[in-house]
């Protein structure tokens, strides 16, 4: 066996090959970590993003973030294909399934139902006593709520009230968007059928929470 006999320069070469390579791979696992934590909390917050910004600021925000995620996934195959370093890839595969098949806004607004229950039942009671009443110009049954409860009712703070007979519907909103596009808690001791017709809406689907929900 020949001894393999390396001077200085000749090492020095072969760590800065090798710095080199070793490099854009840890840079792009980093890009890949961000451009996925990015879009699972755009998965997470889109909705409160969208009441911040209103839905036609939100669509660049959109642009960005999953332009941004694309890119970073064809960089992670060519560098898979390159390399052999398949962990970028493997972060943008797991990142766009957990994206695919997380039920984002079923989680949120089960989280939301859950937190702010309480304070709903409080405005419910206080509509029911007479302390709140429409207060909406040109809104018979329009509810803008005072500030401490404000929160609890998306796109600024108004809830619906609707008084038929001694059959009492409250709609919170979670999402008002434009036209009739909206989505929401409804307080109502009636079935299905009553409160879309004391709410005079179509709803595409209704799901029953807790008592009264």
């Amino acid at each position: 066996m020949i001894p393999l006999i390396l001077d200085g320069s000749q090492i020095k070469m072969i760590k800065t090959e090798r710095g080199k390579t070793v490099r854009p791979q840890r840079r792009l696992l980093i890009l890949a970590l961000v451009s996925s934590m990015l879009v699972i909390l755009i998965g997470f917050f889109q909705w409160n993003l969208i009441e911040i910004i209103t839905p036609f600021l939100m669509m660049p925000v959109w642009l960005v973030v999953f332009g941004f995620f694309i890119v970073i996934t064809v960089r992670a195959i060519f560098q898979l294909v390159k390399y052999k370093n398949w962990l970028p890839l493997a972060i943008q595969i797991v990142t766009i399934l957990f994206f695919v098949y997380f039920p984002f806004t079923k989680v949120m607004l089960d989280l939301d139902f859950k937190m702010h229950k309480t304070d709903r039942e409080k405005v419910v009671s206080m509509v029911e006593s007479g302390k709140l009443k429409p207060n909406v110009p040109d809104s018979p049954s329009l509810i803008q709520l005072p500030k401490r409860y404000d929160q609890l009712s998306k796109g600024g703070g108004e809830v619906i009230a609707v008084q038929k007979g001694e059959r009492l519907t409250i709609l919170f909103f979670t999402y008002r968007g434009i036209l009739d596009n909206f989505s929401g808690f409804v307080y109502s001791p009636n079935g299905q059928k009553l409160i879309e017709k004391d709410l005079d809406e179509d709803f595409v689907e209704i799901e029953r929470l807790a008592e009264h929900w």
